[in-house]
């Protein structure tokens, strides 16, 4: 039997760089994944809101409705807190830390020119939305508009914040407001 014969030195080194390049490289995806993966903190800092055409803000159902939004809002594992509005702050306005952007919702703004007879709507827990985004090929926030209620609802949130937000805030729009008819034109 032949005795075994170490190969020469080029071939090893051969073999070598090609199997650590690829443990470079894939150390360097690891971190630079994990670096990535970090979410922002979300600015607690009052939010100034401008005002928008809202003739219904100061009403008696928006009123009941942001009264019973008083708390922090679920978003995946997480929870977010509810966010100062800046002086002056218009009627009608609740608003939630997140990140990116923060979860706004404004009570008593007038009828969606985009909803019509043709509109897809969700139902949230009883709550039909129509869904509106800002219109960017990887939108980065998502509006939902509470269209069968006695006054248009709309919950601006991240498109990463999940369902939570949507869904606490049906739970109170059923509890708070009747239905009605979706109208459109």
């Amino acid at each position: 039997m032949p005795a075994a014969t170490r190969p020469p030195l080029p071939v090893l080194i051969a073999i070598a760089l090609p199997v650590l390049l690829a443990v470079v490289v894939a150390g360097i995806g690891i971190t630079a994944r994990f670096a990535g993966s970090e979410t922002p903190a979300p600015d607690t800092t009052p939010l100034a809101t401008p005002p928008v055409d809202a003739p219904d803000a100061a009403g008696p159902e928006c009123t009941s409705l942001l009264a019973n939004l008083d708390g922090d809002l679920p978003s995946g594992d997480a929870t977010l807190p509810v966010r100062a509005l800046a002086d002056p702050a218009p009627d009608g306005v609740r608003a939630w830390a997140a990140a990116p952007r923060p979860v706004v919702l404004r009570c008593g703004l007038p009828r969606p020119q985009e909803l019509t007879p043709t509109s897809a709507l969700l139902e949230i827990d009883g709550v039909q939305w129509l869904q509106l985004d800002d219109g960017v090929p990887e939108p980065v926030i998502v509006s939902y508009v509470a269209v069968d209620r006695p006054v248009y609802v709309v919950l601006t949130t991240p498109v990463d914040a999940g369902s939570g937000p949507l869904q606490a805030v049906s739970d109170v729009v059923r509890d708070t407001l009747p239905a009605t008819p979706v109208v459109v034109r």
